[in-house]
Protein backbone atom coordinates (compact mmCIF):
# COMPACT_ATOMS: atom_id res chain seq x y z
CA UNK A 1 0.00 0.00 0.00
CA UNK A 2 1.06 3.53 -0.40
CA UNK A 3 1.72 6.87 1.89
CA UNK A 4 -1.98 7.67 1.24
CA UNK A 5 -3.17 4.13 2.81
CA UNK A 6 -0.34 4.55 5.48
CA UNK A 7 -1.41 7.77 6.51
CA UNK A 8 -4.93 7.39 6.60
CA UNK A 9 -4.48 4.38 8.64
CA UNK A 10 -2.15 5.64 11.09
CA UNK A 11 -4.56 8.84 11.63
CA UNK A 12 -7.75 6.60 12.60
CA UNK A 13 -5.64 5.79 15.87
CA UNK A 14 -5.78 9.76 16.88
CA UNK A 15 -8.00 10.97 18.95
CA UNK A 16 -9.90 13.64 17.40
CA UNK A 17 -11.79 16.74 19.02
CA UNK A 18 -15.09 16.10 20.39
CA UNK A 19 -18.57 15.84 18.23
CA UNK A 20 -19.32 19.59 18.93
CA UNK A 21 -15.58 20.32 17.00
CA UNK A 22 -16.63 18.39 14.20
CA UNK A 23 -20.04 19.75 13.71
CA UNK A 24 -18.29 23.59 14.45
CA UNK A 25 -16.14 22.84 11.43
CA UNK A 26 -18.80 21.66 9.14
CA UNK A 27 -20.67 24.57 9.84
CA UNK A 28 -18.08 27.12 8.91
CA UNK A 29 -17.48 24.66 5.56
CA UNK A 30 -21.51 25.15 4.92
CA UNK A 31 -21.54 29.05 5.29
CA UNK A 32 -17.72 29.09 3.08
CA UNK A 33 -19.62 26.97 0.38
CA UNK A 34 -22.87 28.95 0.45
CA UNK A 35 -20.93 31.65 0.34
CA UNK A 36 -18.91 30.69 -2.93
CA UNK A 37 -21.47 28.80 -4.98
CA UNK A 38 -25.08 29.61 -3.47
CA UNK A 39 -27.08 27.84 -0.67
CA UNK A 40 -28.64 24.81 -3.69
CA UNK A 41 -26.52 21.32 -3.41
CA UNK A 42 -27.73 20.47 -6.63
CA UNK A 43 -25.90 23.34 -8.52
CA UNK A 44 -22.77 23.92 -6.04
CA UNK A 45 -20.61 20.71 -5.85
CA UNK A 46 -19.01 22.34 -2.63
CA UNK A 47 -21.85 22.36 -0.99
CA UNK A 48 -22.40 18.82 -1.85
CA UNK A 49 -19.14 17.38 -0.64
CA UNK A 50 -19.92 19.10 2.71
CA UNK A 51 -23.63 17.92 3.49
CA UNK A 52 -22.30 14.31 2.80
CA UNK A 53 -19.52 15.29 5.38
CA UNK A 54 -22.09 16.40 7.85
CA UNK A 55 -23.81 13.24 7.31
CA UNK A 56 -21.00 11.17 7.84
CA UNK A 57 -20.07 12.73 10.78
CA UNK A 58 -24.07 12.36 12.29
CA UNK A 59 -24.76 15.68 11.87
CA UNK A 60 -28.28 16.53 12.44
CA UNK A 61 -30.33 16.94 9.01
CA UNK A 62 -31.65 20.13 10.65
CA UNK A 63 -28.61 21.48 12.24
CA UNK A 64 -27.51 21.22 8.05
CA UNK A 65 -30.92 23.20 6.76
CA UNK A 66 -30.17 25.87 9.45
CA UNK A 67 -26.45 26.37 8.57
CA UNK A 68 -27.46 26.61 4.89
CA UNK A 69 -30.35 29.48 5.83
CA UNK A 70 -28.48 31.38 8.08
CA UNK A 71 -25.15 31.33 5.33
CA UNK A 72 -27.54 32.46 2.71
CA UNK A 73 -28.66 36.22 5.21
CA UNK A 74 -26.25 38.93 4.12
CA UNK A 75 -25.30 39.60 7.24
CA UNK A 76 -23.84 36.58 8.36
CA UNK A 77 -19.25 36.42 8.38
CA UNK A 78 -18.02 34.88 6.04
CA UNK A 79 -14.99 32.83 6.59
CA UNK A 80 -11.42 33.06 5.03
CA UNK A 81 -9.07 29.94 4.56
CA UNK A 82 -5.80 31.00 6.18
CA UNK A 83 -2.43 28.47 6.39
CA UNK A 84 -0.25 28.93 8.92
CA UNK A 85 3.48 26.98 8.71
CA UNK A 86 5.82 26.53 12.12
CA UNK A 87 8.00 23.77 13.68
CA UNK A 88 7.26 21.97 17.02
CA UNK A 89 10.17 21.13 19.28
CA UNK A 90 12.39 18.54 17.86
CA UNK A 91 12.43 19.73 13.94
CA UNK A 92 8.51 18.31 13.56
CA UNK A 93 7.08 20.34 10.98
CA UNK A 94 3.08 21.95 11.62
CA UNK A 95 0.89 22.81 8.86
CA UNK A 96 -2.38 24.72 9.96
CA UNK A 97 -5.46 25.16 7.85
CA UNK A 98 -7.66 28.24 9.37
CA UNK A 99 -11.24 29.37 9.00
CA UNK A 100 -11.30 32.96 10.19
CA UNK A 101 -13.65 35.86 10.19
CA UNK A 102 -11.35 37.25 12.27
CA UNK A 103 -7.28 37.27 11.18
CA UNK A 104 -5.50 39.12 13.65
CA UNK A 105 -7.47 37.17 16.42
CA UNK A 106 -6.57 34.14 14.40
CA UNK A 107 -2.77 35.19 14.04
CA UNK A 108 -2.19 36.26 17.94
CA UNK A 109 -3.30 32.82 18.84
CA UNK A 110 -1.32 30.63 16.76
CA UNK A 111 1.69 32.51 17.57
CA UNK A 112 0.67 32.23 21.37
CA UNK A 113 0.90 28.64 21.12
CA UNK A 114 3.79 28.15 19.08
CA UNK A 115 5.68 30.45 21.87
CA UNK A 116 4.41 28.67 24.81
CA UNK A 117 5.26 25.55 23.59
CA UNK A 118 9.01 25.70 22.51
CA UNK A 119 7.68 26.17 18.83
CA UNK A 120 8.50 28.55 16.34
CA UNK A 121 5.93 29.88 13.67
CA UNK A 122 7.37 30.08 10.54
CA UNK A 123 6.68 32.45 7.02
CA UNK A 124 4.27 31.53 4.25
CA UNK A 125 6.08 29.14 2.41
CA UNK A 126 8.17 27.36 5.30
CA UNK A 127 6.71 23.67 5.46
CA UNK A 128 4.27 23.47 3.09
CA UNK A 129 6.45 22.01 0.56
CA UNK A 130 6.74 18.93 2.70
CA UNK A 131 3.18 18.02 2.45
CA UNK A 132 1.62 16.43 -0.52
CA UNK A 133 -2.17 18.49 -0.95
CA UNK A 134 -4.65 16.06 -1.52
CA UNK A 135 -8.37 15.28 -2.16
CA UNK A 136 -9.91 11.87 -1.15
CA UNK A 137 -13.13 10.20 -1.43
CA UNK A 138 -15.01 7.47 0.38
CA UNK A 139 -17.36 5.59 -1.15
CA UNK A 140 -19.77 3.01 -0.89
CA UNK A 141 -18.11 -0.48 -1.91
CA UNK A 142 -21.43 -2.51 -2.78
CA UNK A 143 -21.21 -3.94 -6.26
CA UNK A 144 -17.86 -2.47 -6.66
CA UNK A 145 -14.16 -3.89 -7.95
CA UNK A 146 -12.03 -2.06 -6.12
CA UNK A 147 -8.89 -3.25 -8.68
CA UNK A 148 -11.36 -2.66 -11.70
CA UNK A 149 -12.52 1.29 -9.88
CA UNK A 150 -8.71 1.54 -9.55
CA UNK A 151 -8.24 1.49 -13.45
CA UNK A 152 -10.71 3.25 -14.28
CA UNK A 153 -10.31 6.01 -11.66
CA UNK A 154 -6.51 7.08 -12.81
CA UNK A 155 -7.93 8.18 -15.83
CA UNK A 156 -9.57 11.12 -13.79
CA UNK A 157 -6.39 11.62 -11.52
CA UNK A 158 -6.40 9.08 -8.71
CA UNK A 159 -2.89 8.18 -7.83
CA UNK A 160 -4.15 5.57 -4.94
CA UNK A 161 -7.07 3.39 -4.62
CA UNK A 162 -8.23 0.89 -1.38
CA UNK A 163 -10.52 -0.61 0.61
CA UNK A 164 -10.91 -1.16 3.98
CA UNK A 165 -14.09 -1.55 6.88
CA UNK A 166 -15.48 1.96 5.92
CA UNK A 167 -15.60 1.30 2.61
CA UNK A 168 -13.49 2.26 -0.81
CA UNK A 169 -11.09 5.20 -0.56
CA UNK A 170 -9.64 7.53 -3.36
CA UNK A 171 -6.64 9.71 -3.23
CA UNK A 172 -5.51 12.31 -5.25
CA UNK A 173 -3.83 15.50 -6.04
CA UNK A 174 -6.33 18.28 -5.13
CA UNK A 175 -6.78 19.66 -7.97
CA UNK A 176 -8.22 15.91 -9.38
CA UNK A 177 -10.69 16.60 -6.89
CA UNK A 178 -13.79 17.87 -9.68
CA UNK A 179 -12.97 15.61 -12.22
CA UNK A 180 -13.74 12.62 -9.65
CA UNK A 181 -16.58 13.74 -8.06
CA UNK A 182 -18.17 14.74 -11.43
CA UNK A 183 -17.30 11.11 -12.24
CA UNK A 184 -18.59 9.03 -8.93
CA UNK A 185 -21.96 11.10 -9.21
CA UNK A 186 -22.18 10.38 -12.98
CA UNK A 187 -21.92 6.27 -12.66
CA UNK A 188 -24.51 7.11 -9.39
CA UNK A 189 -21.89 5.69 -6.93
CA UNK A 190 -22.53 6.78 -3.51
CA UNK A 191 -20.12 9.40 -1.46
CA UNK A 192 -20.12 8.77 1.71
CA UNK A 193 -17.43 11.81 2.27
CA UNK A 194 -14.69 13.64 0.85
CA UNK A 195 -12.25 16.16 1.59
CA UNK A 196 -8.54 17.04 1.15
CA UNK A 197 -5.74 16.57 3.23
CA UNK A 198 -1.88 16.87 3.23
CA UNK A 199 -0.02 14.26 3.58
CA UNK A 200 3.50 14.29 4.93
CA UNK A 201 6.32 13.19 2.17
CA UNK A 202 8.59 11.99 5.21
CA UNK A 203 8.14 11.58 8.89
CA UNK A 204 10.41 11.82 11.22
CA UNK A 205 10.31 9.46 14.75
CA UNK A 206 10.73 10.64 18.22
CA UNK A 207 11.18 9.34 21.79
CA UNK A 208 8.08 8.71 23.64
CA UNK A 209 9.11 12.05 26.06
CA UNK A 210 9.75 14.08 22.80
CA UNK A 211 6.12 13.17 21.32
CA UNK A 212 5.03 14.14 24.08
CA UNK A 213 6.24 17.69 23.51
CA UNK A 214 4.59 17.83 20.21
CA UNK A 215 1.70 16.46 21.45
CA UNK A 216 1.12 19.62 23.95
CA UNK A 217 1.60 22.13 21.21
CA UNK A 218 -0.74 19.69 18.56
CA UNK A 219 -3.46 19.69 21.77
CA UNK A 220 -3.51 23.48 22.16
CA UNK A 221 -3.56 24.03 18.19
CA UNK A 222 -6.37 21.33 17.68
CA UNK A 223 -8.54 23.23 20.40
CA UNK A 224 -8.90 26.32 18.81
CA UNK A 225 -12.18 27.17 17.64
CA UNK A 226 -10.87 28.70 13.61
CA UNK A 227 -8.24 25.62 13.48
CA UNK A 228 -10.14 22.98 10.64
CA UNK A 229 -7.08 20.49 10.29
CA UNK A 230 -3.66 20.27 11.77
CA UNK A 231 -0.95 18.80 9.82
CA UNK A 232 2.29 17.27 10.60
CA UNK A 233 5.75 15.61 10.20
CA UNK A 234 5.96 12.92 13.46
CA UNK A 235 5.82 9.80 12.58
CA UNK A 236 2.28 8.37 14.58
CA UNK A 237 1.98 5.61 16.59
CA UNK A 238 -0.85 3.10 15.44
CA UNK A 239 -1.97 2.11 18.94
Amino acid sequence: MGRAFEFRKARKFKRWAAMAKTFTRIGKDIVMAVKEGGPHPESNSRLRAVIQNAKAANMPKENVERAIKKASEKDTANYKEVIFEGYAPHGIAILIETATDNNNRTVANIRSYFNKCNGALGTSGSVEFMFDHTCNFRINAEGLDVEELELEMIDFGAEEVFQDEEGIHIYAPFESFGAIQKELEGRGIEILSSGFERIPQVTKELTPEEQADVEKLLEKIEEDEDVQNVYHTMKEAES
